[in-house]
C-alpha cells in the first residue's frame, strides 16, 4: 500500500471485502470526526470513537446521526 488516497481507498476496499463489509466506507467523514476526536478529546479516542460509530451504524443508526452525536459531545468537552 502507498501512502495516498489512492493507496488508503484500495486498502479499504480490500478490508471491507476481506471483512464481509457490503457498502461503500465513509472515508473522509470518517477521518474528519476521529481528527476532530483526537483533537478536541484525546489522541487515542480518535480510533475508538469511529469502531463505537461503526457499532452504531451497525445497529441502525445513519452514519450522519451518529457523527452528529459525536460533534455534540466534541463540543460539551471542557
Amino acid at each position: 500500500m502507498t501512502d495516498t488516497p489512492d493507496g488508503l481507498r484500495d486498502w479499504t476496499s480490500d478490508l471491507a471485502a476481506a471483512l464481509g463489509v457490503q457498502e461503500d466506507v465513509p472515508i473522509t467523514e470518517l477521518l474528519n470526526v476521529t481528527r476532530d476526536v483526537a483533537h478536541g478529546v484525546t489522541r487515542p479516542a480518535g480510533p475508538v470513537t469511529t469502531y463505537l460509530i461503526g457499532r452504531a451504524v451497525a445497529q441502525g443508526l445513519p452514519l450522519e446521526q451518529a457523527i452528529a452525536v459525536v460533534q455534540a459531545r466534541i463540543a460539551e468537552q471542557p
